[in-house]
């Protein structure tokens, strides 16, 4: 398999992140996303962070506008039919993403890969929603998509061997440290961290200390460069909540209950950094 049109579904944090690095990395892109106001803004993030290389002399501004040239976007999945690899990065919503990897199964061409960002979703779950079960894979990326170096390869129980061994290829040749990673709720990352994120929450919630305190001792105590609350409002509360919701479904073990606060917190709105408001605020 080789790679060179990348199709991205969902222009938010992750999508337009993953869409800057294959670009970058001299990709073809398609960016799709229902709404063209997120399509504009994605298209204005990658360019920001694009003029942020340039200031750091890591790319021309020629290299920029080669860079920028390569990403399309579309408010149609079928823009996406002539790609080899389709990534999706909608939100972590297991029915959603059903209904997405169903039409893109219809659409796509019968050897394109179709991955997943899902950052705990069932790969296996998902694959079996196509007629190409061993051409879906996971691709978890990590936030900020640019700067991140992992990426959890996760094989459903249908993936086959040349599927992972071309996206691992891939991967590598966007800049990426891929990990390969068996189906299972949560993954590596997400199964370790979101539960520590959690159990900062209920720490808040039970009064042990204030969010900017519980955010140092984690800092200066377990050398963290970002406090727990601080990076869950980055990841977004609704992800967190999600996450942890998978977890305790698919283990049914109480040590992955979510945080009371966090489930009000998100009933109010209150989602991180996208709200302005989280366990901090933000202008």
């Amino acid at each position: 398999m080789a790679f060179r049109k990348i199709g991205v579904v969902g222009a938010g944090t992750m999508g337009n992140g993953i869409a800057q690095a294959f670009a970058q990395a001299g990709f073809e892109v398609v960016m799709s996303d229902v709404a063209q106001a997120a399509l504009d803004r994605a298209v204005n993030t990658i360019s920001g962070s694009y003029d942020r290389l340039i200031k750091k002399e890591k790319m021309t501004a020629e290299q920029k506008a080669a860079a920028l040239a390569r990403i399309q976007t579309a408010t149609d999945l079928a823009a996406l039919k002539d790609s080899d690899l389709i990534i999706e990065a909608a939100t972590e919503n297991l029915d959603l993403k059903l209904k997405i990897f169903r039409q893109l199964d219809e659409l796509a061409r019968a050897d394109a890969v179709i991955a997943s960002n899902t950052s705990s979703i069932s790969i296996t779950k998902l694959a079996a929603s196509t007629k190409r079960p061993d051409k879906v894979i996971g691709m978890h990326f990590f936030n900020p998509v640019p700067l991140m170096a992992l990426v959890e390869l996760i094989r459903g129980l249908q993936t086959s061997d040349a599927t992972y061994a071309a996206v691992e290829e891939v991967s590598k040749a966007v800049g990426k440290s891929p990990v390969q990673v068996r189906n299972s709720p949560g993954f590596v990352v997400n199964r370790m961290l979101c539960p520590m994120i959690n159990e900062a929450i209920f720490a808040l919630g039970e009064g042990l200390a204030t969010a900017a305190q519980i955010d140092e001792a984690m800092k200066l105590g377990a050398n963290h460069p970002i406090g727990p609350l601080a990076l869950c409002d980055m990841i977004g509360l609704d992800v967190q909540l999600a996450v942890m919701n998978v977890l305790f479904d698919g283990f049914k073990d109480p040590k992955y209950r979510s945080a009371p606060l966090l489930v009000e917190m998100v009933e109010a709105g209150y989602l991180g950094r996208k709200t302005g408001r989280g366990f901090f605020t933000y202008a």
